[in-house]
């Protein structure tokens, strides 16, 4: 069973390619992914690297957490499943509407319409 591990405090230049031959050396690696930002493409500081097995991904964490690369010194661990994610309004309080609110008219307040002279 694969075992996937998170790699932080990377270099913004490290490549997975760089990684893939570093955590070779702990086993075989399954795959790695370096985390972009979607906006930009750059890295985010972060990969997670899958190793073949759990004892694969031990000697990894063992070996390679605190280890120096490109004069930063490596975070390795075993990664926490992700959480899910409720579908939310997107932190409007998921109470719909325009957002403005929410009392009725033009959803930009409760003034009531029509000219003011």
């Amino acid at each position: 069973m694969e075992v996937k591990l998170y790699v932080g405090n990377l270099s913004y230049q490290t490549t997975e390619n760089d990684l893939r031959t570093l955590f070779t050396k702990a086993g075989q690696v399954t795959s790695v992914a370096l985390i972009k930002d979607r906006d930009t493409g750059n890295s985010k500081g972060f990969a997670f690297v899958e190793m073949s097995t759990q004892a694969e991904a031990q000697k990894a964490v063992s070996m390679l957490n605190g280890f120096s690369l490109e004069d930063r010194e490596l975070k390795v661990n075993l990664a926490k499943p992700r959480e899910e994610r409720s579908g939310g309004g997107g932190g409007f309080g998921n109470r719909g509407g325009s957002g403005f609110g929410n009392r009725g008219g033009s959803g930009f307040g409760n003034r009531g319409g029509g000219n003011r002279r």
